[in-house]
């Protein structure tokens, strides 16, 4: 069975996208009404941006998304998933390409994703953290004996998880992990406590904004971050999206699920290829690769 999954923040790169635009008339035509929605020319900075351009909040998120879904529009015929999931923010471009909600809504409930996190990083200073080489139940203790918000926020592969919550709290923690014998603790270059109890705001925001979205049902099971099990039904796609931005990714155990379910071969749909290296770690008996056009 073939899973196709889809890359979240981080994986954008100067000139994401150019390609495909050169190539296919149809992504063209994507491309042009994403700068509508949005109300500005996220093509110019995706073409031509530097790299700290495409760091702007109201930019990544919906280039990473747009690249995307972009990309599994022009696959045509041989996109067929029986299966898929995406990472954080990854997962508005799996229900669009799923066929859950359309491509217009899945842009604008990016954009307002990505506005809201914002604010809700402003609201209080926090910050994110790798912790390389630690079980997750460690991490976990450890997270909990440290005074303030901090809690694992990302499960990408087995050894390998990301802490999120207040500066000060971030900092402790990563000190008892490097005492408890972690390989590296290193504090990320992010402007925010993603998937932690700080992001509050942006959830409560965000939920009004997709209570009022129309989702329809996918035509595969998804694979949601916080449940990381098949889903179908499009009220519990709906509570799920807006659950995920305080509580964590459970992209390790999403894919151990997807390949208990059947799945022998994941393909990455989006820029940068962190997915597909990801599955290697969790499961190497099943094939992982990019999807190419």
């Amino acid at each position: 069975m073939k899973a196709y999954i889809f890359p979240g923040q981080g994986a954008q790169f100067s000139g994401m996208g150019k390609d495909l635009y050169e190539a296919h008339p149809n992504a063209q035509e994507y491309f042009e009404s994403a700068n509508d929605i949005l109300g500005f020319s996220i093509t110019d900075i995706m073409f031509e941006g530097s790299a700290e351009d495409l760091k702007q909040t109201k930019v990544t998120q919906p280039a990473i998304f747009l690249h995307s879904v972009v990309l599994s529009k022009v696959l045509g015929d041989s996109f067929r998933p029986d299966m898929v999931a995406g990472h954080s923010l990854g997962e508005f471009s799996a229900l669009v390409a799923a066929g859950a909600l359309s491509f217009e809504d899945g842009l604008k409930l990016v954009s307002q994703r990505a506005q809201a996190m914002q604010k809700a990083c402003e609201a209080q200073e926090s910050t994110m953290a790798a912790v390389l080489g630690l079980d997750d139940n460690v991490v976990e203790e450890l997270c909990e004996a440290t005074p303030g918000v901090v809690v694992a926020a990302n499960y990408n592969c087995p050894g390998q998880l990301v802490i999120s919550g207040a500066v000060d709290a971030i900092e402790a923690a990563c000190e008892k992990m490097k005492e408890a014998g972690a390989r590296r603790a290193l504090v990320l270059p992010v402007g925010g406590a993603f998937h932690s109890p700080l992001m509050e705001p942006a959830r409560e925001e965000l939920a009004g904004a997709i209570a009022a979205t129309e989702f329809s049902a996918p035509r595969c099971p998804i694979y949601q971050n916080v449940t990381t099990t098949a889903v179908t039904d499009i009220d519990a796609i709906r509570q799920n999206l807006i659950a995920q931005l305080t509580a964590p990714v459970k992209w390790t155990q999403s894919i151990r699920q997807m390949v208990a379910d059947g799945a022998t071969e994941f393909i990455e749909v989006g820029p940068g290829k962190v997915l597909q290296g990801l599955v290697r770690k969790i499961d190497n008996s099943v094939e992982a690769s990019s999807a190419t056009i």
